[in-house]
């Protein structure tokens, strides 16, 4: 089974990595997942700062 990234540069979903690693996110299962993957940063990136702002 391959896997799904996101080129951070593009803006691409690539099957299986084709691109230098320092522009991608993944690995994911899906397209789908690795097309949502900026949305999930920002996800992970506010409940970071929310742990931060009770510390």
């Amino acid at each position: 089974m391959s896997d799904y990234w996101y080129n951070m540069t593009t803006g691409q979903v690539e099957h299986g990595a084709q691109s230098s690693w320092k522009h991608l996110l993944g690995p994911y299962k899906s397209y789908a997942e690795a097309s949502r993957a900026l949305e999930k940063v920002e996800q992970r990136n506010e409940e970071w700062e929310e742990d931060n702002d009770e510390a």
